[in-house]
């Protein structure tokens, strides 16, 4: 008996076994055909436009609209997903942009030209983002989460700042994230008004704007010329 209960007991443990081994392919194979449908978004919107419908993204993908949404709930979630992939993608180049410059107006210039640039490189990707009218239901809207995350990435470069030269450092959080309104508020414009100025024309101005603003209020130390060197 003792041997038939181990029997018994080494049987379930496989059983339970292959089942996890079983649910942890299925997550992968999930993981993975997620991936690939919010790359076919992503393609389907510069192909059609932000305004792309489910039938085009399902096409895009080379599949059906019930294979999608076995994969998704719906267009919210999968909106959710395309946003989480922009985040991931245009953060990290912020981030090095911010640390390309050793002083601080170069780090607003680079910030203000790499968010710009992402934007000019797929305009409709951005506007699919920013544009949640065609959605199932109302979700949270990635778009400010991101802006809060950029505003805390900018916060943190003026906050080192404030602190070298000596300053009290707790206007770096409302300063960095009014930077960031006011750059995401005209790169909106930028786009609805068909880009009337080149990228880097608005670049500089917006440069300029952020620039005097910051150092109106406190002095910052500009870059040693190269005759300083």
């Amino acid at each position: 008996m003792p041997d038939r209960a181990a029997d018994d007991l080494r049987a379930q443990e496989n059983v339970a076994d292959t089942r996890d081994r079983r649910d942890s392919r299925w997550d992968e194979h999930r993981r993975t055909r997620r991936e690939q449908l919010v790359q076919a978004t992503l393609a389907a919107v510069s192909r059609h436009g932000a305004g792309v419908g489910m039938d085009e993204i399902a096409a895009e993908a080379g599949t059906s609209k019930t294979v999608v949404y076995r994969h998704f709930a719906d267009r919210a979630e999968l909106y959710v997903a395309v946003c989480n992939r922009v985040a991931a993608q245009l953060l990290p180049k912020l981030r090095d942009a911010m640390e390309s410059s050793g002083h601080p107006r170069g780090m607003v210039a680079a910030a203000i030209d790499t968010y710009l640039t992402f934007i000019e490189a797929d305009p409709e990707l951005y506007r699919f983002v920013v544009d949640q009218q065609t959605l199932d239901r109302p979700t949270t809207d990635p778009l400010t989460s991101l802006s809060d995350l950029i505003g805390a990435q900018v916060a943190a470069a003026i906050s080192v700042t404030l602190q070298q030269g000596g300053h009290d450092p707790a206007p770096a959080a409302p300063w960095g994230h009014g930077v960031v309104g006011m750059v995401r508020a005209a790169a909106d414009w930028w786009l609805r008004a068909e880009r009337p100025m080149l990228r880097g024309e608005l670049a500089a101005h917006l440069t300029d704007l952020a620039w005097a603003g910051l150092s109106g209020v406190v002095t910052i130390p500009e870059a040693p010329s190269k005759e300083d060197k």
